[in-house]
């Protein structure tokens, strides 16, 4: 009884404390030429207009698609509302939310896994994500020089779909079990780019993240690193949250 008590008071506790995390990141609607884009926006504390602040993309995985506003903050958010993290690495940072039925990156899911295509047009959610990076970068204090992506599973594909298109945005990208249509790559070979994904991830093929790393360096890339995690599944996203330098490492990239 005693035990069942201390659980239910560690979740309730975790969960009060998620909560008033997440209140941090302001609930926004973005609207373009009749479609909306849910997202939630974290600012730095103190926020000063007259300084230059980061701005960072977290693309979430599939199961936290929706309207509500909510779930894409379930994975990822609790790294940048941490309080030394903030102190240290003060930043903007937007979490948008894929609709249900909707795609970060144009991809096939199919019985035997993913597949990529180079589709011409980016998918309705990822241009809206772009169109709210131009409007934050013209109308904030947003260092250009320091816009950063990344993103987990469909989140991952997401990654290196953004990169692929808008090479010159981006100081550095972190795609999480991911992949990519690989002969894209030729245009980020010069950007920093670290791969995360597990060895024994059902959902996602570590084939693809391995074939990613293997084209950027075909490719000539100085600037890639991968991380393998043996023996963990899909969320491998949590291993690479745990990483001491994962953010610092982040934070320290710049566009020439």
């Amino acid at each position: 009884m005693k035990k069942s008590v201390f659980i239910f008071l560690s979740i309730l506790t975790f969960s009060t404390f998620s909560f008033s995390q997440n209140t941090l990141y302001q609930k926004k609607d973005f609207i373009f030429e009749g479609d909306t884009l849910k997202y939630r926006i974290l600012f730095p504390e103190n926020y000063d207009k007259d300084k230059k602040y980061p701005l960072v993309i977290f693309l979430h995985g599939a199961g936290e698609r929706g309207n509500d506003n909510e779930k894409q903050l379930v994975h990822g958010s609790w790294l940048f509302t941490n309080a030394e993290n903030r102190a240290k690495y003060p930043a903007i940072v937007i979490f948008p939310q894929c609709p249900e039925n909707g795609y970060w990156a144009p991809v096939k899911d199919r019985a035997n896994g993913f597949s990529y295509e180079p589709a011409k047009e980016p998918t309705k959610s990822l241009l809206l994500v772009k169109k709210l990076i131009n409007q934050y970068s013209k109308n904030e204090p947003v260092d250009k020089r320091r816009i950063y992506i990344l993103g987990l599973s469909m989140g991952g594909m997401g990654t290196y779909d953004m990169i692929c298109r808008y090479p010159k945005t981006f100081a550095a990208a972190i795609p999480i079990c991911g992949g990519v249509y690989t002969d894209r790559l030729k245009s980020v070979k010069k950007l920093p780019i670290r791969i995360y994904y597990g060895s024994a991830d059902p959902v996602v093929s570590p084939q693809h993240s391995k074939n990613a790393y293997k084209t950027l360096k075909t490719f000539g890339s100085h600037n890639v690193e991968i991380f393998e995690y043996p023996g963990v599944g899909h969320d491998s996203w949590n291993n690479a949250f745990k990483e001491p330098d994962f953010l610092s490492w982040l934070f320290a990239q710049r566009r020439k």
